[in-house]
């Protein structure tokens, strides 16, 4: 199943085997670490990494927007790994392409000038407060709130037959707080040690599975 219906703070959310996850009640996309310009950053300082992998991103975000039509879309930091780059131009004609209000909460990687943003009409914000939750780049715990965010990109490794090891990325719930995973199709992941209360929900290109600890 491409998505996973859950519940926090008495609120609706869709997780989707993107890494994106739906809020139906603010109709509000959030999307996590797609680091955009860093296959072109990479490539141009001699990696051999397939060019596809830049259309595979944008590809990525115009799906899943098509399929949630949100009101909102919010990126919970780093879009862009670095400068502006090639990709910066595929970036701007996305967000001609889509309807909804796009928003940034700026993530340690975002370093291109906010000025840039306000002339494609996106947003550029520390972090977003509503009601009792918290979206920022960073985890944060914070009293009374429930936190959505990225960064660490999260992820688990499955033992599978004959002793072999399968990593993927998952999201990452704890008590207050899910942390999404990258959304990037060149991001890596960070190999997490739940604790037994955790929640883990594992992606793969088709389903959002529940991983019981």
């Amino acid at each position: 199943m491409k998505t996973l219906k859950i519940n926090c703070n008495d609120q609706s959310f869709i997780l989707h085997s993107s890494g994106a996850v739906f809020w139906n009640k603010e109709s509000m996309l959030l999307i996590a670490d797609v680091h955009l310009g860093k296959v072109t950053h990479f490539r141009k300082h001699g990696s051999a990494i397939p060019q596809e992998s830049i259309s595979q991103n944008f590809k990525a975000l115009a799906e899943v927007v098509a399929y949630f039509k949100p009101k909102f879309l919010c990126f919970l930091g780093d879009l862009f790994h670095s400068y502006i780059n090639n990709e910066w131009l595929l970036f701007e004609n996305f967000i001609g392409e889509i309807s909804c209000d796009v928003i940034l909460i700026s993530g340690n990687h975002d370093i291109i000038p906010t000025s840039m943003y306000d002339k494609i009409g996106v947003e550029v914000i520390q972090e977003l407060v509503i009601k009792t939750f918290l979206l920022t780049h960073h985890p944060e715990n914070r009293i009374g709130f429930f936190n959505f965010s990225g960064h660490i990109h999260p992820g688990v490794k499955l033992l599978g037959f004959g002793k072999q090891f399968l990593s993927l990325s998952c999201f990452y719930r704890t008590k207050n707080q899910i942390i999404l995973p990258a959304f990037g199709s060149f991001t890596g992941k960070f190999i997490i040690q739940p604790k037994k209360e955790d929640h883990i929900y594992v992606i793969t290109d088709n389903e959002v599975i529940e991983m019981k600890n």
